[in-house]
């Protein structure tokens, strides 16, 4: 059986070229790690229940402790995770976003203590560079970043980059 998980990029357009905001994994496994321990603000939803633009919306919500910035949806598909995951990302312009706090998940750790604690599923969430980020994402979520740029060059009239949808990629519907 499939898992799926949708996630929301913010994305803004400097003097400097593009940025995107990026998480930091929180819990003890990532807290020392950098090189790709940062991820999209993404999580799991079921597709019968829910479509990925909301899941998207939803997880970005509960990851950043802000609601998903408004704007333009472009949709920059589905990209397959190592053990199978299937991860459906979109974009959107939102200069101004910031890191409030997460929600928590709760781990045994140290592993085979049998304390459980209580971690922040994200720790901390910035703006960086594209090629920063492409140190720092985990590695399956690479393509991301390619498809972004490649969605951002197709509009070079626009300031902002995110008034007209891409050519290949289509704005998602509002959910």
């Amino acid at each position: 059986m499939a898992v799926y998980s949708a996630g929301l990029l913010g994305y803004r357009v400097g003097p400097a070229g593009p940025e995107v905001f990026i998480a930091h994994m929180g819990g003890p496994f990532w807290a020392r790690k950098q090189q790709h321990a940062w991820t999209v603000p993404k999580g799991m939803y079921d597709p019968a229940e829910e479509t990925p633009a909301a899941a998207a919306e939803r997880e970005f919500a509960e990851e950043i402790g802000v609601p998903a910035p408004d704007g333009d949806r472009l949709d920059l598909g589905e990209i397959k995770l190592s053990g199978g995951k299937r991860l459906r990302t979109y974009a959107v312009a939102a200069p101004d976003l910031a890191f409030v706090a997460s929600n928590t998940f709760e781990v045994e750790w140290p592993r085979g203590s049998g304390r459980v604690r209580e971690y922040p599923e994200v720790d901390r969430a910035e703006w960086v560079s594209l090629e920063t980020a492409a140190d720092r994402l985990v590695k399956g979520q690479l393509p991301l970043l390619d498809r972004l740029r490649t969605a951002l060059a197709a509009r070079p009239g626009d300031p902002e980059g995110a008034s007209r949808p891409s050519e290949g990629l289509e704005e998602s519907p509002e959910p």
